[in-house]
């Protein structure tokens, strides 16, 4: 017996690496590309995923990445990009 069964309680939304400029319109790349001081921002939560995943190639383009869970090697790839993983609750 279950009492007060949750039906996908533990699913977690995720995100490649290689996808996330995806989220971001391409002018905005172009744009971040040539100014080098800054970094775009980029919220997964707002397109519905939670968890950042290492699969793939990232540019090697300065990045902050907003995200509430990210794997090892995600955070590697991420960080070698020259880019900041922030945890968001």
């Amino acid at each position: 017996r279950n009492f007060h069964l949750i039906k996908h309680g533990k699913v977690i939304p995720s995100i490649n690496v290689d996808r996330l400029w995806a989220l971001v319109s391409e002018q905005t790349r172009q744009y971040y590309k040539e100014n080098t001081d800054k970094a775009p921002v980029i919220d997964v939560l707002k397109a519905g995923y939670m968890k950042v995943t290492g699969k793939g190639v990232l540019l090697e383009q300065p990045v902050i990445v907003k995200a509430r869970y990210f794997t090892k090697e995600a955070e590697v790839k991420i960080k070698e990009a020259g880019g900041v993983c922030v945890l968001c609750a």
